[in-house]
């Protein structure tokens, strides 16, 4: 199967939803994400706000992870990100609330917005439709809607252009982060040069998505980040699990130091089974480089194979892009080599069907 990574007809006969058209279209997702936002006027009450909340489930919810953690070092407003039915108690009619759910169907997003109009507090949408879009109309809520032209997949984890960069974009009009045209030049640059250097287009020797891909076959895999990039690896965990329907998840440094390098011992299994992803960057502090070094070290003395990618855009906000980019294609040729369609999700549409009987 290695040899369908190089053969676009075989990759795009087994990937019937056409994925990679979604993953070769992430720019004009960002400019599409940019004119929406644009559409909108951010009231000026919500530039007083004393706490952000965004409530989104998997894929609806990746872009957040990105924000928060690249942005630490703006956002002087406590962000908080909800992955549930309900909203901390702490939630008040001086919290921005924006629920973002790619189909507009998500019950916890919804349910979440529901809670948030009750306690008064401030509400924002970013949304393709649905009942979520509907909500906002009622209620006279600002809405960052987007039409899923450039998204043929349909897969929220594949729209992270209109989902990344409606809320990046929103908070930047409101003044949490700073964010503007140049920047957002960069990142569409930034998005389409990766895109040439891992796409289907570039041969696996020159190819470090594929390669990466083929290293990690038949691996549980766990992708190690730090600082800025804590929400890339998050992403990258969530894209191998749903796109090649792998056990994948992540953990950060310096937290893993503290409790993750005694795991590796049992089961005795794991230098077969286990592999792990470094994804290192030179914006980390010294200390969180030292670390990576070390941590290096005990898995080499635990024989658990590891590959390490060091980061090449210049900033910490364009690395997390690249690293978007990257993993997005790992994952996507990670489905192909074990001949799987990477959008179909089986069982998360079976337990969505088996909620509502």
């Amino acid at each position: 199967m290695t040899k369908i990574l190089d053969d676009r007809a075989k990759i795009l006969w087994l990937d019937s939803q056409n994925m990679l058209g979604s993953l070769e279209q992430l720019s004009e997702q960002i400019d599409e994400a940019h004119l929406a936002v644009e559409k909108i006027v951010a009231p000026e009450k919500f530039k007083k706000a004393s706490a952000i909340v965004v409530c989104g489930m998997g894929g609806s919810a990746l872009g957040a992870h990105i924000l928060k953690t690249v942005f630490a070092g703006q956002l002087a407003t406590p962000f908080e990100i909800v992955n549930n039915y309900h909203l901390p108690a702490w939630v008040g009619k001086n919290t921005l609330v924006l629920a973002i759910s790619y189909s507009g169907t998500t019950e916890e997003a919804l349910s979440a917005l529901s809670e948030a109009k009750a306690r008064g507090s401030m509400a924002a949408v970013i949304t393709s439709g649905g009942s979520l879009r509907a909500s906002a109309k009622k209620n006279n809520l600002p809405a960052i809607v987007f039409t899923v032209n450039h998204n043929p997949c349909g897969s929220p984890r594949m729209g992270l252009g209109y989902l990344l960069f409606g809320a990046l974009m929103f908070f930047a009009k409101c003044g949490f982060i700073r964010f503007g045209s140049r920047e957002l030049g960069e990142a569409v640059s930034t998005v389409k040069e990766f895109g040439k250097k891992f796409g289907v287009a570039r041969p696996e020797k020159k190819n470090t998505a594929k390669q990466l891909a083929t290293a990690l076959l038949g691996k549980t895999v766990w992708y190690i980040g730090a600082e800025h990039l804590a929400g890339s690896v998050h992403v990258a965990a969530n894209q191998m699990n749903e796109n090649a329907k792998r056990f994948a998840g992540y953990f950060v440094i310096p937290e893993l130091n503290h409790h993750l390098l005694e795991g590796m011992i049992f089961p005795k299994t794991n230098p077969d089974n286990v592999a792990w992803v470094l994804v290192e960057s030179g914006w980390y502090s010294a200390k969180i480089k030292k670390r990576f070094q070390v941590t290096k070290e005990i898995l080499t003395k635990n024989r658990i194979s590891f590959v390490s990618y060091s980061c090449a855009a210049p900033t910490q906000f364009l690395q997390a892009m690249e690293c978007l980019v990257l993993f997005s294609y790992t994952s996507y040729y990670s489905a192909l080599l074990e001949g799987l369609d990477p959008t179909a999700i089986p069982f998360v549409d079976y337990f969505k069907a088996a909620l509502k009987k």
